[in-house]
């Protein structure tokens, strides 16, 4: 089975319905974070496979908890979950954010050779980033530990905002030690192919518990 109809087949199994101009322009990202990162180092992982199931349809799976007109990724690397999420979705606006140079280089040639109105890529410290407005959701994928990702972002997010973070095992420690915020809720995700455990931690800020 070729990559196309292993994203289409996949996609079906996760409930997501994406049109075939919308699944090929996925792709293409894919396609262009596979060519740089023979260069750039973007991610460990090399294989078209892989990166279909590890970066693709990880991040896809976030879709149904994005429920909000903007959306800040941080952490974003090679532009993970922000840009897939931003291709599904072109009536949501994302803004990625990374330190690292040359991942904020790859994000902004993304932007321009798919055309992507709706991407902003920042390139900067989370902790120093100062949005014009705050955010309804703040992600991270393997950005840090809970309460790091609450302490570096708690100023961009707007008040009744919510934190989502992307984990593999689910992280009982981590929530257990969380100062600044509460959990609101949590879900597994299932990424077809995808063997390791994934899970999506949301948060809330402590001062708004009902």
């Amino acid at each position: 089975m070729n990559l196309s109809a292993q994203f289409s087949q996949a996609l079906a199994e996760m409930g997501l319905n994406l049109d075939a101009a919308t699944q090929a322009r996925l792709l293409d990202y894919l396609a262009l974070l596979a060519k740089w990162n023979q260069t750039y180092n973007l991610t460990a992982i090399h294989e078209p496979e892989r990166m279909l199931t590890h970066h693709l349809l990880d991040s896809l799976a976030l879709l149904p908890y994005v429920t909000g007109e903007r959306l800040l990724d941080v952490g974003s690397g090679g532009g993970l979950p922000g840009i897939p999420l931003a291709i599904a979705r072109p009536e949501l606006r994302v803004t990625v954010l990374d330190s690292n140079h040359k991942k904020a280089a790859f994000m902004q040639q993304a932007v321009i050779e798919l055309k992507l109105a709706n991407v902003e890529v920042v390139c900067d410290r989370s902790e120093a980033y100062r949005p014009g407005a705050p955010y309804p959701q703040i992600v991270c994928r393997a950005f840090s530990d809970l309460s790091e990702f609450v302490r570096a972002t708690r100023h961009a997010l707007a008040k009744g905002g919510e934190w989502l973070a992307m984990k593999g095992v689910y992280p009982n420690e981590e929530i257990a030690q969380l100062k600044g915020a509460r959990l609101k809720r949590d879900a597994v995700l299932k990424v077809p192919g995808l063997a390791a455990e994934r899970h999506l931690i949301v948060l809330q800020a402590e001062e708004e518990t009902a």
